[in-house]
């Protein structure tokens, strides 16, 4: 006897399909409606700022111009300041990869029983406010310190040399306090490495630098580029160091838009140098985006 099996009714079947489809924009809602209200609105307002007259004041209140007038007198008396926290932030990136690669590439391959702990090292700063980091590095780079007297003892320094409010004192804190950010995703991607495939280099005859080069480096790739963006893009607004641990010198950018919206209260031009510093990020975001081709970080 041949049993006869009906097939369910179109309306029937397709609304389980219609609920399952509608379930992921439930569960978009929140996020986009929290980025919509804390993020994208913000923006819009800022660049509206942007675009004020400067004549008006807080007071008083500004009017609308709807001119770009206001980037051109931002950029015309603080582009050095711009340059500056660009050039700033490669520096910190750069060295933030030369080191923490390594630091990854151990903790993930041949730390052993000790990958916790050095993972726990690695996050430790963070356990502490970022100002206090950046005062401890202060007092290390002090022209009193042990370390400048090292330095100085060895003849790396001279008698009146000193670290402390220059350019290699706000690196140095840069790099130290967004060093994490740059480790911590490059030890994700190691982590995932299967060593089997270094294994099969070497029985190819390859060396460590061929390895590196055509195996290890290709599959971390995305780590490298999450933690290139995570370092460079925080670091460029950053104004911590430069205010602790620089001088009139080594002004930053976010120096400028701080003392411009909350000291000056500037509303219009602190608004433009805020707007060309997101756009300058997100210019140069999305060309190390098109020449690294990393897919999988996007």
């Amino acid at each position: 006897m041949t049993a006869v099996l009906s097939a369910p009714p179109a309306a029937e079947a397709a609304e389980p399909r219609e609920k399952r489809g509608l379930t992921p924009y439930f569960l978009l809602a929140p996020g986009m409606l929290f980025l919509l209200a804390f993020f994208a609105v913000p923006v819009v307002q800022l660049l509206a700022a942007s675009m004020y007259d400067r004549a008006g004041s807080l007071e008083s209140g500004y009017a609308q111009t709807f001119s770009l007038d206001n980037f051109g007198y931002a950029w015309h008396l603080y582009h050095p300041q711009i340059l500056r926290s660009i050039v700033y932030s490669l520096l910190c990136t750069g060295i933030c990869v030369l080191l923490g690669y390594p630091l990854a590439y151990a903790i993930a391959l041949k730390s052993g029983r000790w990958k916790n702990l050095m993972l726990i090292a690695v996050v430790a700063p963070f356990f502490t406010s970022f100002l206090v980091r950046t005062f401890a590095w202060k007092a290390i780079l002090a022209d009193s310190g042990e370390f400048v007297g090292f330095l100085r003892a060895i003849h790396l320094l001279g008698p009146d040399g000193r670290l402390l409010a220059t350019p290699f004192a706000v690196i140095a804190g840069l790099v130290y306090n967004f060093l994490p950010f740059m480790v911590l995703p490059l030890y994700a991607s190691l982590d995932k490495l299967d060593p089997r495939l270094l294994e099969a280099s070497a029985d190819l005859a390859h060396g460590p630098v061929r390895t590196f080069r055509r195996v290890t480096l290709p599959l971390t790739l995305p780590g490298l580029v999450a933690g290139t963006l995570l370092t460079f893009v925080p670091a460029t607004g950053d104004y911590v160091n430069s205010q602790l641990l620089g001088n009139t010198n080594t002004t930053m950018i976010g120096n400028v838009i701080q003392s411009r919206l909350l000291v000056v209260k500037d509303l219009p031009v602190g608004s433009a140098l805020s707007v060309m510093l997101m756009v300058a990020i997100l210019v140069l975001v999305l060309l190390y985006l098109r020449k690294t081709d990393s897919d999988e970080v996007v």
